[in-house]
């Protein structure tokens, strides 16, 4: 016996048919709305100036070159909204056996030329670009113990000297200062960067350091810088490539060539190619 709605006048099993058809329509619907509304998030998180693709850099760099590159990836990322530059700072020796053993890496900073040619073919997505150079200076602690003058005076028995690995630009300059300048002086300790070498001299580990002339400036009060005479001295040139086909990759390298980025440059001591 069918009975039928009070309200809806309907008989039970017409009540039944309405209830089922409604049911698939609006199941069939679903598909149709999830589609809109991924579509919708799609628009929202790329938007008009948030093009879709990769929305971090990762960018490994010599140890000389902390202080700039961080206030290069804080233009970028201020004129980038969404995107994050990570960086890593480590001898340029070490930073291209990183990327030789596979470590994420989008952009390589290095020191000079030498590490460069170690990288392989494979692992890189564009060419070279000399940024900047760098030149050497020595850095003795505030009140000079030992009283250096100049680099003759590492030869001088007695003196703590640090400088870092050979297989480091900086330390690689090292040795051609000493060569150039014809003396063999005692080295204390091999240091594996440039920033480790400022620290021994800084805390009072060391009667002077070969480090660059950039990096003294970043010691403040603890340190002093000892001219090397420019015609003694040894001129480092700084290269900047991709090493992958991350589009931020060429982002971050035309931040670092743009008038902005050569100006931090400039304020650290660095010298234009």
């Amino acid at each position: 016996m069918r009975r039928r709605d009070r309200q809806t006048g309907m008989t039970s099993g017409s009540l039944r048919r309405v209830v089922t058809t409604a049911r698939t329509a609006a199941l069939a619907l679903v598909p149709a709305v999830l589609l809109a509304a991924c579509g919708a998030a799609d628009d929202g998180a790329a938007g008009d100036d948030d093009p879709a693709g990769p929305r971090t850099v990762t960018v490994l760099a010599a140890a000389s070159l902390t202080d700039v590159l961080e206030l290069v990836a804080a233009d970028l990322e201020s004129d980038h909204e969404g995107v994050r530059v990570e960086l890593s700072f480590a001898a340029s020796s070490t930073v291209v056996q990183q990327v030789q053993e596979g470590a994420p890496a989008d952009v390589v900073a290095l020191a000079g030329q030498e590490p460069l040619e170690l990288l392989e073919a494979s692992n890189r997505a564009g060419e070279p670009v000399v940024f900047t150079t760098n030149t050497l200076a020595l850095a003795v602690p505030a009140d000079n113990p030992a009283g250096i003058e100049g680099p003759e005076d590492l030869a001088r028995d007695g003196i703590r000297l640090v400088v870092c690995r050979p297989e480091a630009p900086c330390g690689a300059a090292a040795q051609t200062l000493f060569a150039q300048l014809g003396i063999s002086p005692a080295i204390s300790s091999y240091e594996p960067d440039v920033r480790a070498t400022l620290a021994k001299v800084s805390l009072g580990e060391a009667d002077a350091g070969v480090v660059y002339n950039t990096d003294v400036a970043t010691a403040a009060d603890g340190v002093l810088a000892v001219e090397i005479p420019p015609q003694d001295n040894v001129v480092s040139r700084y290269p900047i490539l991709a090493v992958s086909d991350n589009p931020l990759a060429r982002v971050f390298i035309d931040e670092v060539l743009s008038a902005r980025g050569q100006q931090h440059l400039a304020d650290a001591g660095f010298v234009a190619p």
